[in-house]
């Protein structure tokens, strides 16, 4: 797979989607809203059995009290958790359809440094275009052909691209 100025180039197909609202950045760092540059291993594949049919064989339903940590510093940084779960977390049994499949990347992942960014995913947009906290998003219908479409451990190929604003260390730019 590989992020063109088109969209997400998988298995012969493009599909439209969005980044970070930070742009791409060759220095992810968190809540900078950016989507990091490189080569991104694909080592997770999530769904809600309430909502959706399992994807492919190696999909792992999302429960109720599913999370992930994103708080810096803390021993399970960019980890899957379960509740009670009292540090900085994001549900991933969400009430909105974003999460309903989320493929995860291995950035920062499996033995994250603090301040480098939490989850990296590609999940469900929330409309056409409209941007992420750092991950990739498209379709539902795409997001569920590319789930039965890859296979754990493919790469996720995020080079620099004119569509998007890179930002490069040291350099800032937009809202922040």
């Amino acid at each position: 797979m590989r992020l063109t100025p088109m969209g997400l180039m998988a298995r012969g197909r493009v599909l439209p989607c969005s980044v970070g609202r930070g742009g791409l950045t060759d220095a992810k760092r968190e809540g900078d809203g950016a989507t990091p540059l490189g080569e991104h291993r694909i080592v997770g594949l999530l769904y809600r059995p309430d909502r959706v049919a399992r994807p492919a064989g190696w999909a792992q339903p999302i429960l109720p009290g599913d999370l992930w940590c994103d708080a810096s510093g803390h021993a399970d940084y960019n980890q899957f958790v379960r509740a009670p779960f009292a540090p900085s977390h994001e549900a991933m049994r969400r009430a909105d359809p974003l999460y309903d499949i989320v493929l995860i990347t291995d950035w920062n992942w499996p033995h994250a440094q603090a301040g480098l960014g939490s989850a990296i995913f590609l999940h469900q947009w929330r409309r056409p275009g409209f941007p992420t906290a750092g991950c990739i998003a498209m379709a539902r219908r795409d997001l569920i052909w590319l789930a039965g479409a890859i296979e754990p451990g493919e790469v996720l190929d995020i080079p620099a691209l004119p569509r998007w604003p890179t930002r490069r260390a040291g350099v800032r730019f937009g809202k922040d």
